[in-house]
């Protein structure tokens, strides 16, 4: 059912949906558009909607091929949206479920078109802050690039920090995805463009391995892994490639290359990995046994059973569907510095090439008990074997011993005089 948005704008139909809100196909002055209605709550909200205004002239003025342009900003009674340009595609989110991961030459096309949109963004003083692949949109019609790769746009430039406002806030939550937090979001710092940088490392890390480098399982566990766990090694990737998605992955943000550096730098490997086929890693084991004691997250709501299984961003809204209603964005409370402290520290959720067990894992305990046992055994034999023999011993040397020897202690008794 079609609906006014403003005076100028007509939707019609339902792309999407989001945390912040829907997505709908629409019509403007110049054609088709998309529009982004935001909840009603925000629309609600006087100090967001004037944040929201705020933004208007930094959102408006990004322009940029790899960037999804926003052209007009609606304030309307209940009605908060964004008019952008629409995209004839899907997002990558959607490709990701399809393939489940990409080869190299395709995966750093496309990290690099989204760099280069960031790059844009950072020079123009905005900084997204949820880079995810639900975020990144394909564009289908477009000319192919490298690995078959479509071009790739960012979008939802300033969602989240319309969002995140200090009264929502109160500088103790974090607003965000937790696969792609950056540490630094995690410990309660401001964010600043590294926390872009760090997020779009790990979007391409999970489009070579298929999952998240720290994802997993109770999202307080996935907040400390990124602040305390180092990034394991992918089986296969070349090396020079593996020390970009490790520079970007830095703890310091400091460490971090700029988006301008990062996009130039995988445009450069990509002569070398043409005709790659994609990596042959095993996830790692989604057993519960497997993951540390999770930080409790008041407020947050609990994974459903069935997506905690999906290794991508944890959906954290009751009734999300993975096919069409990717809800990952949400407010947590900061960790205490105590929390983020606890569990193993070194290298978690390490990836293994294809078939052999990851170290700590179910299958790898299980083996590494059979082994005990079987060791074990051994040792309860080899004693058993040692004792007889002893025994054996002790019994040959008493059956030589003279019959006619005295064996008894006791004094002999005085001769007569």
């Amino acid at each position: 059912m079609a609906r006014k948005i403003g005076s100028r704008y007509t939707a019609h139909q339902i792309l999407g949906r989001g945390s912040a809100g829907t997505v709908w196909l629409g019509e403007g002055p110049e054609g088709p558009v998309a529009i982004k209605l935001l909840r009603e709550d925000l629309a609600s909200d006087e100090e967001l909607v004037g944040r929201f205004v705020q933004e208007r002239t930094a959102l408006l003025g990004l322009d940029h091929p790899n960037v999804v342009s926003v052209r007009d900003l609606v304030v309307d009674g209940n009605d908060l949206a964004l008019v952008m340009d629409l995209v004839r595609g899907t997002d990558l989110r959607t490709r990701l479920d399809r393939d489940r991961r990409l080869a190299p030459e395709a995966a750093v096309a496309i990290t690099a078109d989204v760099a280069e949109g960031l790059a844009a963004a950072h020079a123009a003083g905005v900084v997204h802050r949820d880079v995810k692949p639900e975020n990144v949109l394909l564009d289908m019609q477009g000319p192919l690039g490298p690995g078959g790769s479509h071009r790739a746009l960012l979008t939802d430039f300033g969602v989240a920090k319309l969002i995140d406002t200090p009264k929502r806030t109160r500088a103790t939550k974090i607003i965000g995805t937790p696969d792609y937090l950056a540490p630094e979001i995690v410990e309660g710092l401001p964010p600043r463009a590294a926390v872009d940088i760090y997020a779009l490392a790990t979007v391409l890390y999970e489009l070579l391995a298929g999952f998240t480098p720290f994802g997993g399982g109770h999202p307080g566990a996935v907040l400390r892994r990124h602040v305390t766990e180092s990034v394991a090694p992918l089986p296969g990737i070349p090396d020079e490639l593996w020390q970009l998605v490790v520079q970007c992955l830095a703890k310091a943000p400091a460490s971090r290359l700029r988006a301008s550096e990062l996009a130039a730098r995988l445009r450069e490997q990509l002569p070398t990995l043409a005709g790659m086929p994609p990596l042959d890693v095993d996830e790692p084991d989604t057993e519960t046994d497997d993951e540390p004691e999770a930080v409790p997250v008041p407020g947050a709501v609990a994974a459903e059973p069935a997506a905690r299984a999906r290794r991508g961003a944890v959906p954290l809204v009751p009734g999300a569907k993975p096919d069409s209603n990717r809800d990952t964005h949400t407010s947590m409370r900061v960790p205490a510095p105590d929390e983020l402290a606890g569990g193993a520290h070194g290298t978690a959720r390490v990836p293994r090439a294809a078939g052999a067990p990851r170290p700590g894992s179910a299958r790898n305990r299980a083996t590494t008990r059979r082994r005990r046992l079987v060791l074990a055994a051994a040792a309860v034999v080899l004693a058993a074997a040692a004792g007889v023999g002893t025994w054996l011993a002790t019994s040959g040397d008493d059956a030589d011993a003279s019959p006619s020897r005295p064996t008894s202690s006791a004094p002999a008794a005085p001769s007569a005089p």
